[in-house]
């Protein structure tokens, strides 16, 4: 997730003209999640990212990042927290509107690998409230926005975190990836 040194995700109005993505940082994470079988998405961010990867590498000037997450966006299992949203419809799908702790541990124990959290911040507070998240993929942007959408609110108890690795990118975005001590 992006974040600003301040610790917000988004603006005010969740803009995000704020972060900084390049090839570099896309090679990498195109890498990591390449490593993930599962994806999972509030509703709002997933509807965003559903009205354009689908067919963002079949586009003629698309990039290699597009051509590349494209693929792997129409391969891996989506996962959509919303309690408005009806999944009958969708492919390779899956819509969770209620009993969140007890539906997103029983995916955790399924076989497969990593489930990764894009974006979303509404749902990635609702998982930290209920101890759901077991690490924190941090792209730190050189940027302090001042207000918006804070990444980490109304936490109940610490979180110990043990620093897994730091990667300095060209931009002058950090990455800081964590694991949850005692996960």
């Amino acid at each position: 997730m992006h974040i600003s040194l301040d610790g917000f995700v988004a603006g005010p109005n969740g803009e995000m003209n704020w972060i900084k993505v390049d090839e570099e940082i896309f090679d990498h994470v195109g890498k990591r999640i390449s490593e993930g079988d599962t994806a999972l998405y509030g509703r709002v961010t997933y509807q965003m990212m559903e009205n354009y990867w689908p067919t963002a590498g079949d586009r003629p000037n698309a990039s290699k990042h597009d051509i590349e997450h494209s693929k792997w966006y129409k391969n891996v299992h989506k996962i959509v927290l919303s309690k408005t949203m009806d999944g009958e419809d969708l492919t390779n799908t899956t819509i969770i509107s209620d009993h969140l702790l007890d539906t997103i541990n029983e995916i955790k124990q399924q076989t497969g690998n990593d489930i990764l959290l894009f974006g979303s911040p509404t749902a990635t507070h609702s998982l930290i409230q209920l101890n759901l998240i077991d690490g924190y993929w941090l792209f730190v942007n050189p940027i302090i926005l001042g207000h918006g959408i804070p990444l980490f609110v109304d936490i109940k108890d610490k979180i110990k975190l043990k620093l897994l690795t730091t990667r300095q990118f060209t931009s002058g975005v950090t990455e800081l990836n964590y694991i949850v001590d005692g996960q």
